[in-house]
């Protein structure tokens, strides 16, 4: 029986569904519930959740998940440049409905979380709570972002950080998913990948909550400010929202993208 919908695109919303119910989940129920101690604990989880989240779509849609590997795909692995928009949108419709999902799930802790910190939803420091949904530099750890720690972490030094992740994730993507080289590990791609994501948000989580996916990002955001944060969400860092949380996962995509074809696809062919 057929589906009504591309397998492509049931692929991408479930998968992305998938990745943020999961990595989302851990934040809130870190933040919310002390469920998860310590950044690792709630790494390894986004890091099995995006494993899992391949394995059940890869076969349908390649399951790249995040906008940024979308777009290096089509420019560095010949992905078709007309499936980029459909890829993207269904991927921020599976990420928001993760939201909605998880503010279900979590609404009771999540009012209770606020009313012990005196913690008004919508007004400056409620990004303490909004934190499970967006993210925020410097990392706020369940309290309001202070000066201090403001001062911490620099916008363009955020941006950086973020370009400098999703680089070091798209290069790994694209590497162990190329036929030419021979250490590939084939059927445990996923793993490696959602490994790699453990990695990253173990060094870069403390410093920027370690986006890497403007979907993963950008939706949950929205989400977050229909349910009560209001302007927070796009205030709380200034013009953060998008040029840390969304340009520079897909500038870093690029980069990853042009290292892969630069230095690591040439050296797989030659050893052929």
């Amino acid at each position: 029986m057929r589906t009504i919908f591309p397998p492509w695109l049931i692929g991408e919303f479930i998968g992305t569904f998938l990745l943020v119910f999961f990595g989302c989940g851990s934040v809130a129920a870190a933040t919310l519930l002390g469920a998860q101690v310590g950044v690792f604990q709630v790494a390894i989880v986004w890091g099995l959740g995006i494993a899992t989240a391949i394995f059940v779509t890869g076969a349908l849609s390649g399951a790249h998940l995040n906008p940024a590997v979308t777009c290096a795909m089509a420019t560095w692995r010949g992905f078709p440049a007309r499936r980029v928009p459909g890829y993207v949108a269904a991927q921020l419709a599976g990420a928001f409905c993760a939201a909605v999902v998880l503010h279900g799930m979590f609404a009771g802790s999540l009012r209770e979380f606020e009313a012990a910190r005196h913690l008004t939803r919508g007004t400056a420091g409620s990004e303490a709570s909004a934190m499970i949904y967006g993210e925020y530099f410097p990392n706020p750890g369940g309290k309001p972002l202070t000066e201090a720690l403001r001062a911490t972490l620099s916008p363009s030094g955020a941006f950086f950080i973020e370009v400098v992740g999703t680089a070091v994730l798209v290069l790994v993507i694209l590497a162990v998913t190329d036929e030419r080289n021979a250490a590939r590990p084939r059927d445990l791609a996923p793993v490696v990948i959602g490994l790699t994501v453990t990695l990253l948000i173990s060094v870069i989580g403390p410093l920027t909550m370690a986006c890497f996916n403007p979907a993963r990002d950008l939706a949950p955001r929205i989400w977050s400010a229909l349910a009560g944060w209001g302007g927070v969400p796009f205030t709380a860092n200034g013009w953060g929202w998008l040029t840390v949380y969304v340009i520079a996962p897909l500038v870093g995509g690029q980069v990853g993208g042009a290292i892969y074809r630069l230095l690591l696809r040439e050296a797989y062919a030659a050893e052929k």
